[in-house]
């Protein structure tokens, strides 16, 4: 399949859809599903008895109590920071793995990711204490903080622009199947005493071990090879990955953007400057709105939110099942709109989208859920369906969308600086999430989802405003063709020489 890669401003780049590229995007997108398997292991192991008495035997007691408390059960520090203890680990490594991508390459950067993945396995299946487990969790989190780093972009860099938004999906569809994997390794697992746990936890070096090996079949980006001065390699690998023999315009483009990135010694530093401020404030934001959407709450704690409702343990992890086989098919809709729609409206159909479930299921919530009892079936029902929906409308936007855009609209020289700031801010955002959403349901109760629905609509009014277009924009062109032309990123957009101005007006 060819496509013809232009805009009003950008010369056109010609690009065949190869088989190779192909198989470099499912090898890479690898990382994704590590990430996702993470996410929806830990929820439904925290539900496991056997692992609660192993390491958290004061929840167990807890749990055990006929007329518990419907939104405390689970409230524990120790057993939230189970989970949120690979995302602060993520953060670290992120700034990390920045600078490996930049020295190294995206390959290498995604080997170490492997690397850290099978020690952390190695050290949360076979725990046999606490420290232990939380040491491998780190080691996990180590493996998500380069992965993540890398594999966006790397699949930003391959891919052709026209096609660049639905290959970069792959990355978070490859996540809703590490998290729709994990779900169904639960429900199973939970069964098989007493050990169970440690099955589900070391699953995760399957996926580790494709990564590693398979990221030896991979060919590095043109971009990050000319950045290192290897630029015949970086043309043999452009003309490899476009399938089409005419890549001198797109390789002097590439050249180009390398050049001006050389020049930049510091690139966290040029992060701070006005022209920077656009992507890095748009890129951080996005991660601080795709968690506080509420998707990780419900995605860490599925089984633990159904039980809460009424559910039986195996019920809740069947229902987790079935949320995470929503998600896989609703990231398929990303991919195929992406492209079609553009960015923003797959970013605000979905916000009033999500905002319509979050209340409707925080009013049956408060309506008919007391502290003790349980949800008569038809609304426990309901609730599943709209967890199911609200899933949906995250799955085909602000789930992918938060690592495509970060990952294509900074320039070269800031990056891998830039996504680095991204990754971190997600890991982070994701931490204050995994690690107080026990303890926020405990406290707010139903109001919980009035809470992320407050967040939904800040967010919903910011994509509105603020986030520009950028469905077939060259990867080097955004300067000239989306910030320059925004009502009101254009301002930053000066010659550095104004840009002392720019600070005194919005001082």
């Amino acid at each position: 399949m060819a496509v013809v890669v232009s805009n009003a401003n950008a010369p056109a780049f010609e690009a065949k859809m190869t088989v190779y590229v192909f198989i470099c995007v499912m090898i890479a997108a690898v990382g994704g599903l590590i990430f996702g398997y993470d996410i929806g292991i830990s929820g439904g192991v925290s539900a496991m008895d056997d692992f609660l008495k192993e390491f958290f035997p004061a929840v167990w007691e807890r749990k055990k109590h006929v007329h518990e408390n419907n939104y405390c059960k689970y409230d524990n520090q120790f057993l939230q920071l189970f989970t949120s203890s690979l995302y602060l680990a993520a953060l670290v490594a992120s700034f990390f793995a920045s600078a490996t991508c930049s020295k190294l390459g995206r390959r290498p950067t995604m080997q170490f990711a492997s690397i850290f993945f099978l020690i952390g396995v190695g050290l949360t299946a076979g725990a046999v204490n606490l420290v232990m487990l939380i040491i491998g969790r780190l080691f996990l989190g180590f493996g998500v903080g380069f992965g993540n780093q890398a594999v966006p972009l790397f699949l930003s860099e391959i891919a052709p622009a026209q096609l660049r938004g639905g290959l970069n999906i792959v990355f978070q569809l490859m996540v809703t199947i590490g998290i729709l994997i994990a779900n169904i390794v639960n429900y199973f697992t939970a069964t098989v005493h007493p050990y169970g746990w440690r099955i589900a936890l070391g699953g995760a070096g399957i996926p580790a071990v494709i990564l590693l090996f398979g990221s030896l079949l991979i060919i590095e980006t043109p971009t990050s090879l000319i950045e290192r001065n290897k630029n015949e390699e970086g043309k043999e690998a452009l003309r490899k990955i476009r399938g089409v023999d005419d890549i001198n315009d797109e390789y002097e483009s590439i050249v180009h953007a390398c050049d001006i990135a050389s020049q930049v010694k510091d690139p966290y530093r040029k992060l701070l400057k006005p022209a920077s401020r656009p992507p890095f404030i748009i890129g951080m934001l996005l991660q601080l709105f795709q968690q506080f959407t509420g998707i990780n709450a419900i995605m860490f704690y599925a089984p633990v939110l159904f039980q809460t409702v009424g559910f039986g343990s195996d019920a809740a992890l069947l229902s987790a099942v079935i949320t995470g086989t929503i998600n896989v098919l609703a990231t398929f809709v990303g991919i195929y709109l992406v492209d079609k729609t553009g960015r923003r409206f797959l970013l605000l159909q979905s916000s009033v989208h999500m905002l319509i479930c979050q209340l409707i299921i925080g009013i049956i919530l408060a309506k008919d859920l007391g502290i003790t009892g349980t949800l008569g079936r038809p609304q426990a029902l309901v609730v599943v369906i709209f967890v199911c929906v609200y899933v949906m409308g995250f799955a085909w936007s602000w789930g992918p969308l938060g690592w495509l855009i970060p990952s294509e609209t900074f320039p070269l020289e800031t990056r891998s600086a830039g996504f680095a700031v991204a990754v971190s801010c997600n890991m982070f955002f994701t931490f204050i999430i995994a690690q107080a959403f026990l303890s926020m349901l405990c406290g707010m109760r139903s109001g919980i989802f009035f809470f992320f629905s407050a967040w939904i609509i800040v967010m919903g009014l910011f994509a509105f405003f603020f986030i520009p277009e950028t469905k077939g924009i060259a990867i080097d062109d955004m300067r000239e063709s989306v910030w320059k032309p925004h009502w009101f990123w254009k301002r930053y957009m000066l010659p550095e020489d104004d840009h002392h101005d720019v600070e005194k007006r919005n001082a």
